[in-house]
């Protein structure tokens, strides 16, 4: 387990090492998709794309699903919550939602007090 967490937390390090708008400099839309999956936000509009280029939103929504698919596990929700990031609803529609809002829940209600 422990060495579970250490891979997504290494994941997630890598993924932050460059800016969205560098990404989508050098074309690489999945990428700037993954990155905002993984950090549980929400899909970018048409309009936030283009405003940081000519971008392929295919490639975007392949990596953007890629991020969501890793970062709606479950078994590091309660760690989401108690390192106080707030859940955005990114999960939901999936067969794992109900467990990871579960886990998330209860990690933000220990960061909360």
């Amino acid at each position: 387990m422990k060495i579970f967490i250490i891979t997504i937390i290494a994941g997630l390090l890598a993924a932050c090492s460059q800016s969205p708008q560098q990404l989508a400099a050098q074309g690489n839309w999945y990428q700037v998709g993954y990155q905002d999956g993984i950090k549980g936000h929400t899909q970018r509009t048409q309009s936030n794309l283009q405003s940081l280029g000519e971008g392929n939103q295919g490639e975007y929504y392949q990596g953007y699903l890629d991020g969501v698919n890793e970062y709606c596990d479950p078994d590091v929700a309660y760690q989401v919550g108690f390192s106080g990031q707030y859940y955005q609803g990114v999960c939901e529609g999936t067969p794992i939602a109900q467990k990871f809002r579960m886990e998330w829940q209860r990690g933000w209600n220990d960061f909360n007090h």
